[in-house]
């Protein structure tokens, strides 16, 4: 069966493998959508994706780094930073008539950020002889670098930036000199910088390379840089904030000091860019919610939960209204589910073993524990197999505007875009497997109708498919990623294919759309997975097989001793990542786990030799 899952401002048609299998027609297909990372369960395959949400849980604006970072935000600056979307090659600056390039496009640009990040290092041990460096990559709109330093100020960086302007004007060369791992040991030793000798210990790679500037300071670097601090233009050139950031991205480690710059090829590609900055500071959602009395984040009550009040709360109404209105009208059935559950269901699912990080801790009630829910899957689940379903039934569409909470460290916490509790929509589409392309095109129509609704136009639709780690025969990855492909030609959106970059049980569609200032955000993700594949595997060898599920473990065990079943095969998480099975005869007791082709050869064999396992 599969199962498609659609959530708010994504497509994802991906696998939710469940472990709350589910005891239906062979032919059944379970359909899923979500914006947010699903998980493999047991016997259940799953297509998802997602359409609204009524606060949005984005990924971070520097989403992708590029160089060694190795360090995790944990404060963010007071305006939110402008992006210029790494997809396109250029974007336009509305009003200055800027082209901007991208690391991408402009390698000159790369290299400069990237010997930026170098000089700006220089500079805070020239003011600051006991800070102690880390790592300073390229990133998106420019550089960072991290220290162990006393916190900074404004002034401070006014300072460093002021050090920086020197160096830059005295053109000094960057010389690439390869050491052994020996010498580069004895020159870290010397300078006392225990930062590095981490990041010197896993690097597997040799010679080891570093970079001089001049030969007043060096810092191990695989490149590139431009040929001296000359080539840099002082006056394309900003330090923006200074934020917290963990070491290695360990709560438990040291609190470092991260120094974010910007920095362009040209004077008027600078202003240009803090131009379309100050643009997204006037749109900044946080302060829009303010002026307009529209939300707040009380610290009594605690970070990233939102108090809607009247004004934002009866727009709020309005918004969830229209949703359940379009979603009756295209098939759905609406749900309401509790925000709590007992432990036990997120250990079935999947969760606690793939999501752990993400959920909080569990509640002690009357001896039982409870978990706040970090997602409405398993809830879906309960409600479809309450009772059998004939195949005539199917597809069985069912929608909710489910709260769920996850775990973000304080710093972290960014206005609506990063919360510890959101309410997203969440749909499930149970159908056969000659349905799924018929309702994916279905969920592409929903998901562009409510788009449109807010006046988003513009999209960008990549289809990933299998990654280099994944589970599955290649014949459902083929089936999967074609029932994505139909319904992309179907529908008539133009699309690229991003090679490898599906979830290691599923291809998927992902959707960017375009917001006013030609920025690009994850809103859709539709995904295909698998959970059928062991039991049509068997079907197909001519073996009787039945999935059992609802129950613990040991129970459905004892349940199918009762009934005299002679093999038993539990497929859980750890089974869906090595392609197993784990076997128990009735008359042997445990056999151990085994491949799914080694468990039918078993089978085969004891057939034609009228033997028992």
């Amino acid at each position: 069966m599969f199962v498609l899952q659609r959530m708010a401002t994504s497509h994802s048609l991906f696998g939710f493998a469940s472990s709350l299998p589910l005891k239906t027609p062979t032919s059944d297909l379970f359909l899923k959508s979500s914006q947010f990372n699903q998980f493999p369960a047991k016997s259940l395959v799953s297509v998802s994706g997602r359409l609204a949400e009524s606060q949005v849980n984005s990924n971070s604006l520097y989403k992708k780094r590029n160089g060694v970072s190795t360090s995790s935000v944990v404060a963010i600056d007071l305006t939110e930073t402008a992006i210029i979307t790494e997809d396109k090659d250029a974007v336009e600056a509305s009003e200055q008539n800027i082209v901007l390039p991208t690391n991408g496009s402009s390698e000159r640009l790369l290299r400069i950020r990237h010997t930026c990040a170098h000089v700006m290092a220089m500079a805070v041990q020239r003011l600051f002889p006991d800070a102690k460096v880390t790592i300073g990559p390229w990133i998106e709109n420019g550089f960072y670098y991290d220290f162990d330093i006393e916190p900074l100020t404004e002034k401070d960086l006014k300072k460093i930036k002021k050090e920086m302007d020197r160096i830059i004007g005295r053109n000094l060369p960057l010389i690439r000199e390869e050491v052994s791992r020996d010498e580069a040991h004895k020159r870290i030793m010397a300078i006392n910088e225990p930062y590095k000798m981490e990041i010197l210990d896993s690097i597997k790679e040799e010679p080891i390379t570093i970079y001089h500037i001049g030969d007043e300071w060096w810092d191990l670097c695989a490149g590139p840089h431009v040929e001296s601090t000359g080539n840099i233009n002082r006056k394309a050139v900003e330090l923006e904030s200074v934020a917290g950031a963990y070491w290695r991205g360990d709560e438990t480690k040291a609190m470092l000091q991260r120094i974010y710059g910007t920095a362009w090829e040209s004077e008027a590609q600078l202003k240009a860019y803090l131009h379309f900055k100050e643009e997204a500071k006037r749109r900044d959602h946080r302060r829009l919610g303010q002026d307009l009395d529209l939300f707040s984040i009380q610290d009594e009550a605690g970070g990233g939960l939102v108090f809607w009040h009247p004004k934002g709360a009866i727009v709020r109404h309005i918004i969830e209204d229209s949703w359940k209105n379009v979603h009756l009208e295209h098939g759905y059935e609406l749900l309401y589910t509790p925000h709590v559950a007992r432990a036990d269901l997120w250990k079935i699912s999947g969760h606690l073993d793939f999501y752990r990080e993400n959920m909080y801790d569990q509640m002690n009630i009357e001896d039982e524990f409870y978990q706040l829910r970090p997602m409405n899957c398993p809830y879906h689940i309960l409600v479809y197999k309450r009772k059998r379903h004939s195949y005539r039934d199917l597809p069985i569409r069912v929608a909710e505007l489910g709260t769920v909470y996850r775990y973000e460290l304080s710093g972290s916490l960014h206005g609506l875009f990063r919360v510890r509790g959101f309410t997203q929509d969440d749909g499930h589409i149970f159908c056969l497997e000659d349905q799924i392309k018929d309702e994916i095109r279905g969920v592409l129509d929903l998901t562009e109708d409510i788009l449109l609704q807010f006046g988003f136009s513009k999209y960008e639709v990549n289809l990933s498919t299998r990654p280099d780690k994944a589970v599955g025969d290649d014949n459902i990855w083929e089936r999967a990623t074609s029932a994505l492909r139909d319904a992309l030609n179907d529908k008539g959106w133009n699309y690229q294919i991003d090679e490898g970059g599906g979830a290691f049980y599923g291809p998927k569609i992902d959707l960017k759309i375009e917001d006013a200032l030609g920025r690009k955000w994850q809103c859709s993700t539709i995904q295909l997975d698998y959970c059928h594949k062991v039991y049509d595997k068997l079907k197909a060898n001519g073996i009787r097989t039945e999935v059992c599920h609802g129950e613990r473990l040991p129970k459905l065990i004892r349940n199918a001793e009762k009934q005299k079943i002679p093999l038993m095969a539990v497929v859980g998480p750890k089974e869906v990542e090595t392609d197993t099975v784990t076997v128990r005869s009735r008359f042997g007791g445990e056999l151990g786990t085994m491949t799914v082709d080694d468990f039918i050869n078993r089978i085969k064999s004891a057939t034609q030799n009228r033997t028992s396992l």
